[in-house]
Formats: C-alpha cells, sequence, structure tokens
C-alpha cells in the first residue's frame, strides 16, 4: 500500500506542477529570463497558479542540496523538499480546487507525504548520529 500511496502522491505531483513547468519552459521558449515575467503571468491566472508558481521555486531550490556522494544521504535531502513541495501544493488544491476525486487525493498526499517527510528526518537523526 506505501507504494501506492508513494505513487498516487507523485502523480499528485506531477500533476499539480504541469502548469507551472509549461509556463516556465513556455517562457524559456521565448527568450525569456527564467522567473522575470512569471509571476506576473501567474498572477493573471489566479491565486492557485500563483501559489503553485511559488512552492514550485521553494520546493526546486530546497532541492538542490550540496552532494555528499553518498547516494542514500543526497536522495533523502533531495526528497525532503521535494515532499514538502508536493504538501503545499495539495493544501492549495483543498484550499482553491472543487472536484472531490482531487480534493480526496490532496488529502492522501498530505498524509503520505508528512508521513514519508518525518521518517526521512528521522533516518538523517540516525544516520548523523552514527
Amino acid at each position: 500500500m506505501h507504494i501506492l500511496s508513494t505513487f498516487a502522491a507523485f502523480a499528485a505531483c506531477a500533476a499539480l506542477a504541469a502548469p507551472a513547468l509549461a509556463t516556465s519552459h513556455a517562457a524559456d521558449a521565448h527568450g525569456d529570463h527564467a522567473g522575470h515575467d512569471m509571476a506576473a503571468a501567474t498572477a493573471d491566472l489566479g491565486p492557485a497558479a500563483a501559489a503553485f508558481d511559488e512552492i514550485n521555486a521553494r520546493m526546486h531550490a530546497g532541492m538542490a542540496v550540496e552532494w555528499t556522494g553518498d547516494a542514500d544521504i543526497d536522495f533523502v535531502r533531495s526528497m525532503i523538499p521535494h515532499h514538502e513541495g508536493a504538501v503545499e501544493m495539495a493544501r492549495v488544491v483543498l484550499e482553491h480546487g472543487t472536484d472531490p476525486e482531487i480534493r480526496k487525493l490532496a488529502e492522501e498526499v498530505i498524509a503520505a507525504q508528512e508521513a514519508e517527510i518525518a521518517f526521512m528526518r528521522a533516518w538523517l537523526a540516525r544516520k548523523a548520529a552514527e
């Protein structure tokens, strides 16, 4: 079941991030500098789009960890902000979304990702104590 909830969380994250990524790629294709006009463009699409854009930027910045060379540690350190972004995006859906299936999925994403974040933080703490 854990694999299914992780897959559902990943699918939701990908689906929620798609509009922000499409906007980003479209801006790049037109020669714009990343982020210069994106905030204004997404603000015109409403508060949810603006929130997704901000979350996406924070998530990607957080995922840019300094690599240690230990694949396990590097994976966990970069996945924590990824999961935190998924939780934030799911909360935006709960605030602005209306589709009952997607709202249920968002609730499941929050529960699964928060549990996995707690696991990863505890794992990193154990590794640091070794």
